[in-house]
């Protein structure tokens, strides 16, 4: 009987995360989340490969690939940020709210404490510190598959409605 209740709940829980994954605003090599592992009102945790072809390893840095602190951040920000803000307003009564209000990135804090190579995995854990007049606040951190820390800090953002062009 558990076993079944747990089965259930883990697919319903499936298909609201492969909802709000196909609402996120980016696409094809700049959508930087593979999956989202848990989500609660409170936290999220998620999880991207990085992939050895991507574009930014090219140049950075030529014969020797590190990924760029802004993508670490881009990372950070879409699973810690983007994609608790998007259930956070799905599961708000804001006036107007139709689907297509999203978090925009206001600011961040963000300390770094180890590279990330091409073709790693990286998991973000974020907690939720406040979600009020539409401004969200987290405390976000990025693992590597051995579970060491990469990076930390406190990303803020506001919930805007977007309109967004097919």
């Amino acid at each position: 009987m558990l076993s079944s209740m747990w089965t259930e709940a883990n697919t319903v829980n499936r298909i609201m995360y492969n909802e709000i994954l196909n609402l996120l605003p980016y696409k094809s090599f700049f959508r930087f989340v593979d999956n989202i592992s848990s989500l609660t009102e409170n936290e999220v945790i998620g999880d991207y490969t990085l992939k050895a072809d991507a574009f930014f390893y090219e140049d950075h840095f030529i014969n020797n690939p590190v990924t760029p602190g802004v993508i670490i951040t881009e990372i950070m920000a879409q699973i810690g940020l983007v994609v608790l803000g998007i259930f956070l307003t799905r599961n708000e009564n804001e006036p107007g709210f139709d689907g297509k209000a999203f978090p925009l990135l206001t600011s961040t804090e963000v300390s770094f404490y180890k590279m990330v190579l091409p073709g790693e995995k990286v998991t973000v854990i974020s907690k939720k510190q406040y979600f009020r007049f539409g401004k969200l606040k987290c405390y976000v951190e990025m693992l590597d598959s051995s579970r060491e820390l990469v990076a930390k800090g406190f990303f803020s953002g506001v919930i805007k409605k977007v309109e967004l062009k097919e």
